[in-house]
């Protein structure tokens, strides 16, 4: 008699909790992913700014003033340096590179890819830019231009979905990312982001480089 092998059945829970492992943990880095999306392209891989110590802008910053401003530290700066290098290492290449118009943002662009190809940009900026009708900084999100500029991100986001084999590099803040995606970022992190119809950013992966 010839004996027949049966299929391997593999318990349902145990399947289950394969898959479960095979996810990354929440806010965890998925550098060959993130290496995957950009070369595909139709994303838009959005950065918190490099290492910049403290919290918020010193009272009276301006933003055509870096030295009014909270700017990057030493570390800060040699973090941005290495996100260039990886992207260089990678044959990555943004199409365009977009940042805040605060100091810290745009140094952490043009170390990374070059001050050439910087394009300082309001939608990108922080919500402590809208000033309370008293004087005093406005950085809760709720103020209409606030929401005007995540709007025009949005829609920026949805353009660049809409285009495959090239990708954007957007340098922003903790504020603006978290309202945009729903995540919040240590310095230096990225999220890759696509549009989402419903949502308005959908979060395809988390990139994290070594220090």
């Amino acid at each position: 008699m010839t004996l027949r092998r049966r299929p391997l059945l593999i318990a349902p829970w145990l399947a289950a909790a394969t898959a479960l492992h095979a996810q990354p943990a929440p806010g965890a880095s998925d550098a060959g992913r993130v290496i995957e999306l950009l070369r595909r392209g139709g994303v838009v891989v959005a950065f918190r700014h490099a290492l910049a110590p403290g919290t918020f802008d010193p009272p009276g910053f301006q933003l055509g003033d870096c030295t009014t401003q909270r700017n990057l530290s030493d570390e800060g700066r040699e973090q941005a340096r290495r996100i260039g290098a990886w992207f260089r290492q990678h044959r990555l290449q943004p199409a365009a590179v977009r940042s805040s118009p605060w100091c810290r943002c745009v140094d952490t662009a043009a170390l990374a890819f070059g001050a050439e190809r910087v394009e300082r940009w309001s939608a990108l900026g922080s919500p402590a830019q809208e000033q309370r009708a008293d004087g005093g900084s406005r950085s809760d999100g709720t103020h209409p231009a606030y929401a005007q500029r995540l709007d025009a991100l949005r829609q920026a986001l949805a353009r660049a979905s809409a285009t495959p084999q090239r990708f954007e590099a957007w340098v922003t803040h903790q504020f603006v990312l978290r309202d945009l995606a729903g995540e919040s970022l240590d310095s230096g992190q990225a999220l890759v982001l696509r549009h989402d119809a419903e949502r308005g950013a959908r979060v395809e992966a988390r990139l994290n480089l070594p220090a």
